[in-house]
């Protein structure tokens, strides 16, 4: 599996604090995030997260270069978490930094969406 092979099309949006790029790696829609993730910032997140459109969606948020997350960023991953789930999909969390990882211990969402150290670990089963 290569660490990062893109589809047909690769999208990068800057909003504000916020970098997002979507790849698609073996089938699995890589969503990477640089900057912070707050209220102002959290609807680029949650589009980039939207996966109506396509059944039984894989995601793997790459968080490895998020320097802050607020409970808004709480609240679109656990929407995200649910929304797949249901649909017959999963959600990842992939490399979050140190302040990141603290945010979602607090609140115990690594107990709740898988969590991995590293993209490779998220993206392998």
């Amino acid at each position: 599996m290569a660490e990062r092979e893109m589809t047909d099309s690769e999208h990068a949006a800057q909003y504000g604090q916020l970098s997002v790029v979507s790849t698609s790696t073996d089938g699995i829609r890589v969503v990477t995030l640089a900057g912070e993730i707050d209220h102002h910032t959290g609807d680029a997140l949650r589009q980039a997260l939207d996966a109506t459109d396509v059944p039984r969606s894989r995601i793997v948020v790459d968080l490895g270069q998020v320097t802050f997350m607020d409970s808004s960023g709480i609240n679109i991953l656990i929407a995200a978490y649910r929304a797949l789930g249901e649909a017959g999909g999963w959600l990842r969390l992939a490399a979050p930094t140190e302040s990141v990882m603290r945010t979602l211990q607090i609140v115990g969402v690594e107990a709740v969406i898988d969590c991995r150290e590293t993209l490779h670990e998220a993206l392998s089963d």
